[in-house]
């Protein structure tokens, strides 16, 4: 069976976004061009912009209408990367909030996609 090895955002400006990207997850893309940008994650999973002008076939959306969720382990950590984070020029949507399954807060990039920021209620 396939796995799930890449989560792909269609982005206005690669570029820019990637500036923003290695930034937070405090790591270089290991592939980069002007429409195309590529972060190797530690998990195995990749992390991928590509520019919504040259994708095919052309995406009907745009971003916002999903997240990319990064477990942590502890409302603390939660709390720590919120401040790091915003520190770091994150535009910051949702303050860390206890909800029904933990703590959260939530980032949003230059094309609104949400970027959740999460530990579970067991983990803390």
């Amino acid at each position: 069976m396939a796995e799930p090895s890449n989560i792909l955002l269609y982005v206005t400006d690669p570029e820019a976004s990637a500036r923003l990207y290695a930034t937070l997850l405090d790591r270089e893309p290991v592939e980069a061009s002007p429409t195309f940008v590529l972060f190797a994650l530690p998990s195995g999973l990749a992390l991928s912009l590509w520019a919504r002008s040259g994708v095919v076939p052309a995406p009907t959306q745009a971003g916002g209408g999903g997240e990319i969720g990064f477990r942590v382990h502890g409302a603390a950590r939660v709390d720590a990367l919120h401040d790091a984070w915003r520190a770091k020029g994150a535009e910051i949507v949702l303050a860390p909030t206890d909800l029904d399954f933990g703590r959260s807060f939530v980032a949003v990039d230059p094309d609104g996609h949400r970027l959740r920021v999460y530990a579970r209620t067991e983990d803390q």
